[in-house]
């Protein structure tokens, strides 16, 4: 039988290495959300890790910079769903049904590391870093988007509307998770609030819904005047 460590892209020191920033990213997540970034020092988010100051440094530059695993993480996930798309499905629908499957996953990590997200986007507003970070995030996410949608879309897709699905998909998920973490535990008013899934397949709806994609536009010949 092959050895599935073997058959792994990622070398047993690179697992380990992304494990250890991850469990980092989750730490300063929790304390950002507890008492604000301004609140925590690196010392904290490394003592909350278990781990030296030095050794946190070595994985990142600042304390900011550690909550990036955390976000970043449940983004690959996404993108990776929704790569795995089968062919012929319209772009605006796998979309949909990636959205909603990233945001409603029930499994114990998935829910905590929503949570911690969720928690960490309350603290974003307030603080620069924090806010560039994020930032950062959505704008690869964005990146990660037009090449996945682009091999969905097909060669002859245009650019441009590979482009618009991608910002659509992409500004849908953040006002899903942006929105509902605005609503504290839940609740606005008294009234239960949609969840991130219904949310972000509003957005996707609305947001695509003058959106007919096309083929590439041909290039016209250089035309000459004759002389």
């Amino acid at each position: 039988m092959a050895d599935p460590i073997a058959q792994d892209p990622l070398s047993l020191t690179e697992r380990r290495k992304a494990q250890t920033q991850l469990e980092i990213a989750r730490c300063a997540a929790e304390l950002f959300s507890e008492r604000g970034a301004a609140g925590v020092t690196a010392e904290d988010v490394a003592t909350a890790a278990g781990i030296s100051l030095r050794t946190f440094y070595r994985y990142f530059r600042t304390k900011e910079e550690a909550i990036m695993p955390l976000l970043s993480g449940g983004v690959a996930d996404w993108i990776a769903d929704l790569a795995a798309t089968e062919p012929g499905v319209p772009a605006a629908l796998a979309l949909e049904n990636s959205a909603r499957r990233a945001l409603s996953r029930e499994d114990d990590f998935s829910v905590e590391s929503l949570r911690l997200s969720l928690g960490l986007l309350r603290a974003v507003p307030g603080d620069p870093a924090l806010l560039s970070v994020w930032l950062r995030v959505v704008h690869d996410t964005e990146e990660a988007l037009v090449s996945v949608l682009g091999d969905l879309m097909g060669p002859e897709a245009d650019p441009v509307d590979v482009r618009l699905m991608a910002v659509a998909g992409n500004t849908a998920m953040r006002m899903a998770v942006q929105t509902w973490a605005g609503t504290g535990d839940g609740n606005a008013d008294g009234n239960r609030v949609a969840s991130p899934a219904d949310i972000a397949v509003r957005c996707i709806r609305t947001l695509t819904a003058g959106l007919t994609p096309r083929s590439r536009p041909r290039v016209r010949p250089d035309v000459r005047p004759r002389s």
